[in-house]
């Protein structure tokens, strides 16, 4: 008898536990390194942080993709932007990446051809 009261007590602790982890949002946009250790994404939804030097840094920066050089524009020596969609778990109060699980370098010509994005970043 004592069992079959045990059972649904340790379930209802199993599921607070348990608790999903939150599912990763694909974002799409201009992807910032304006200078060193500084990343931002800037996609339909806004402007969000991924690093800021000395400061912030979502997990899994190793994750961010190696964009094709003639699809980066310099902007500052080897600094700059270009196209990516990322694979992340958002903060979306604070507009900050809290982790990078992916990312995909894309051309440029994908973000100047989305009209929900900032024609010049």
């Amino acid at each position: 008898m004592k069992i079959k009261l045990l059972i649904p007590a340790l379930l209802s602790f199993v599921s607070i536990v348990a608790l999903p982890a939150r599912a990763a949002e694909t974002r799409c946009g201009w992807l910032y390194n304006p200078t060193p250790a500084n990343w931002f994404l800037t996609d339909r939804a806004g402007n969000w942080t991924i690093s800021v030097q000395g400061g912030y840094q979502a997990r899994g920066m190793n994750f961010l993709p190696n964009i094709d050089s003639r699809q980066f524009v310099k902007t500052n020596g080897n600094y700059g932007y270009g196209c990516a969609c990322l694979s992340v778990t958002p903060n979306r109060k604070q507009m900050r990446i809290t982790e990078i699980k992916s990312g995909k370098g894309l051309p440029l010509s994908t973000c100047q051809r989305d009209r929900n994005l900032p024609k010049k970043p």
